[in-house]
């Protein structure tokens, strides 16, 4: 059973040692019951714990000693109760209470037949060394798991191994910490140190991932990982071919000049510079002939031969020069126009300082090479030589490639996201298996051996439960030859007539593996058994099964027996046969060679207990395997405490015992108060209980009356039994007036005795509502 109440720190404290005093001792046993809302036990609960291997449980009916034995039968459903078991190794449970009663002898049905061995010595040798086997066998992989497990569950080699592997954790985790950019690939992992190490030991067997530069990761990481992607337009290439044409045009080099078979081209020639007078024929003409340069003049001839001197030719090339400036001047600002386009220089996946930076340094050299064309046409004789824009193009055209490589990474990333972002995870899983290989490599080195000798201890282990089950199988086999529920039949009929049972005796039903209970003439006597003779048979029948078992098999398994109030409605002398048959059972465990292997004893019967618990040699050893607890209910709830011996001395002794009780029951101290002055005045005699009474006044006077009732009314009459809860100061008050009686009478040295070490003069305010007291003693007046 698994409660969902958290149970005490101290309690889990004290089970993890006795566990660990039973794993050396080599016990299998109920270590502790921790029991919580269930019958009079509240949600705080309470405890056995350090339980041996036999335990007395003593207390009132209706306190929780059922409860107690059902939890451990299992049977019911206790969710917030726990028990706690050695070795966790559950045993089979054997329960004797009023469920076994009405399960097996209230039931329309017949009674289930108990198999016993018979009295086949061979077969039963060979059941008891087949038993030493598997018992052997059992030590054995006990053994193994020490070594696996340790001493206490939680060491050895597995405790070696998960020591490693807590190192290897942190470390990993320390390393992935260093990679906090790439954290997105470790999704759902970055908060589970445990969970990230088996990814890790995972990712160590499978992974083969390409091994990249983190940089590039956190890179690819940045677009993969970042949720906010969307299909990007390429930005739209610029086609400059022409402005490389225009710059090479050989118009630029060379010397344009007139014709130099006209006389006056001599004169030009000397001059040197046709250019200079290119530029003065415009005034020539302003001035209707006459030269500008000397005002003289000039004749016809002098016009015709300038004409001639600038032909058709040099006025072809003139033109040449003007288209070229302009066509130069047309695509460079259609150029330049096209590298501010927002769709460009807005673009986020574009380096724009450095597209911004080299437009800057093109546009300056288009915008030289201009002046240089203008400069041409001025003049024309002198060659002109322009930048070269083309290293200049490229790197602006390569800012664009590149923002449009990346866009289109981007898109592809869109439409196969999923791939890209397994290869991306599967790189970065790499790239800390990487830089964790020392650590890994060591973590590897070290925990080799550990796991061959883990794996070899396991496969050991299996071995072994192998041959236990074959072990078991055989037992059973053999037990199954041998047992037969007629040596039961014949066992119980033995004892019912050795106790004056005659009148009825068990026999074998019509249907085979079941008895019926008989009335000498035949009839059925099952319905008509006193509560005392069905008491008495159905603890024999249990007593049997304690040996045996239900079935044909399974006689010899390991066991825990519960005893829950055995002797109800017996008599005297039968009830000192039952203790002495338990006693049996107890001495049977103790030899060591029992299948029982722990008992439980609870009782509400004083005499019984005493029976029970009586041994003839009182030995300190004896202590060792026994432990004593008392049930206590007061009216709110039970709770279990536990003696270092026998608490119950005797009724006289425990009813002194509730007195000296702190604090006191508020639902017994007044039956329990009147019990005492009832055996003790009455054993000594010569006491007039109405000279007592009239030592009181007031209310003390009528709860005095209301003690010493036993007068006229005798020891046992309604109020034995009157379950009515005192508030503290009325609880109080009753035994400020129980101990005057014993002073009062002259009996006080009595009460000092009984009280010992609790002894005090007890003061109650007698200012306290007498209304009560007069509420009580009326109660008590009419019951």
């Amino acid at each position: 059973m698994r409660g969902s109440t958290a149970l005490p720190e101290w309690w889990c404290l004290a089970m993890y040692l006795a566990h660990l005093s039973r794993k050396l001792r080599g016990l299998e046993l109920i270590e502790g019951i921790h029991l919580a809302n269930e019958g009079s036990y509240d949600a705080i609960g309470t405890s056995l714990d350090n339980l041996k291997q036999l335990n007395f449980i003593f207390g009132p009916n209706g306190s929780g000693k059922t409860t107690i034995s059902r939890i451990i039968e299992g049977s019911g459903d206790f969710p917030d109760c726990q028990i706690t078991w050695a070795n966790d190794r559950p045993l089979e449970t054997l329960v004797y209470n009023k469920d076994f009663v009405e399960n097996n002898f209230d039931a329309e049905s017949s009674i289930k037949g108990i198999y016993t061995f018979g009295e086949n010595v061979e077969v039963a040798n060979e059941i008891r060394r087949l038993k030493g086997e598997y018992d052997a066998i059992k030590n054995k992989i006990d053994n193994l798991q020490k070594n696996l497990s340790g001493e206490d569950g939680v060491s050895g080699k597995k405790k070696e191994r998960d020591v490693l592997e807590a190192q290897l954790v942190e470390d990993v985790w320390a390393a992935k910490k260093k990679l906090s950019e790439l954290s997105a690939a470790f999704k759902g992992l970055n908060n589970n140190k445990k969970g990230f190490c088996e990814r890790y030991l995972t990712e160590v067997r499978e992974n083969d991932a390409t091994l990249r530069d983190v940089s590039a990761l956190r890179e690819d990481a940045a677009t993969v990982f970042s949720g906010e992607l969307t299909k990007a337009s390429t930005l739209p290439d610029q086609d400059s071919s022409s402005i490389s044409i225009l710059e090479g045009s050989a118009i630029l080099s060379r010397k344009i000049i007139g014709k130099e078979d006209v006389d006056i081209a001599a004169l030009i020639k000397k001059i040197g510079n046709s250019d200079w007078v290119q530029q003065g024929r415009k005034y020539f003409d302003q001035l209707e002939g006459q030269c500008p340069f000397c005002q003289q003049k000039t004749d016809t001839a002098f016009r015709q031969q300038l004409e001639a001197y600038f032909d058709e030719t040099y006025i072809a090339d003139l033109a040449t020069i003007d288209k070229l400036r302009d066509d130069y001047a047309d695509a460079t600002e259609q150029l330049l126009n096209a590298y501010s386009m927002p769709d460009i220089i807005e673009s986020r996946y574009l380096d724009r300082e450095l597209f911004k930076k080299d437009v800057a340094a093109l546009r300056l050299a288009l915008h030289g090479n201009m002046e240089r064309i203008s400069a041409k046409r001025k003049e024309p004789s002198a060659p002109v030589t322009l930048t070269d824009t083309i290293p200049l193009l490229s790197a602006v055209n390569a800012h664009i490639a590149a923002a449009n490589k990346k866009i289109k990474e981007n898109n592809d990333t869109i439409e196969n996201l999923s791939a890209r972002k397994e290869a991306l995870i599967s790189q970065v899983w790499r790239r800390l298996l990487e830089e964790t290989k020392v650590i890994y490599d060591k973590f590897k080195d070290e925990t080799a051996g550990l796991d061959k000798a883990i794996l070899s201890i396991g496969e050991k282990i299996s071995e072994e439960k192998e041959k236990l089950s074959k072990r078991r199988c055989e037992i059973e086999k053999n037990e199954r030859n041998i047992a037969s529920i007629k040596p039961t039949i014949d066992e119980i009929n033995k004892l019912l007539g050795s106790f004056g049972f005659t009148n009825f005796h068990l026999v074998e039903s019509s249907a085979s593996g079941f008895y019926e209970v008989k009335r000498a003439d035949g009839s059925d006597a099952k319905r008509t058994l006193s509560e005392g003779e069905k008491s008495f048979i159905t603890f024999l029948y249990f007593y049997h099964l304690v040996g045996g078992s239900f079935s044909a098999s399974g006689g010899t398994n390991d066991k825990v027996v519960v005893f829950d109030d055995p002797v109800s409605s017996l008599d005297a002398d039968i009830l000192f046969i039952v203790c002495n048959l338990i006693k049996a059972v107890v001495s049977e465990m103790r030899s060591g060679t029992s299948a029982i292997k722990q008992v439980f004893i609870l009782t509400h019967n004083i005499y019984f207990h005493k029976e029970v618990t009586f041994e003839k040699r009182r030995r300190d050893a004896d202590k060792k395997d026994k432990t004593f607890w008392v049930v206590r209910k007061t009216s709110q709830r039970s709770m279990l405490m536990e003696f270092s011996e026998n608490p119950i001395k005797s009724s006289y002794e425990l009813l002194w015992r509730e007195v000296r009780q702190k604090p006191p029951s508020d639902t017994t101290i007044q039956n329990v108060t009147r019990r005492i002055l009832e055996h003790y005045f009455k054993f000594y005699g010569g006491i007039d209980p109405e000279d007592i009474i009239e030592k009181f006044d007031g209310k003390d006077k009528m709860i005095c009356s209301s003690l010493l009732s036993w007068v006229n009314d005798g020891s046992h009459f309604a109020t034995d039994d009157l379950y009515m809860a005192c508030e503290l100061g009325q609880v109080e008050r009753y035994l400020k007036v129980f101990q005057k009686i014993f002073e009062e009478s002259g009996h006080g040295g009595h009460f000092r005795m009984m009280m010992g070490d609790d002894y005090a003069t007890l003061s109650v305010d007698e200012t306290h509502n007498t209304d009560v007291a007069s509420e009580t003693f009326r109660i008590l007046e009419n019951a």
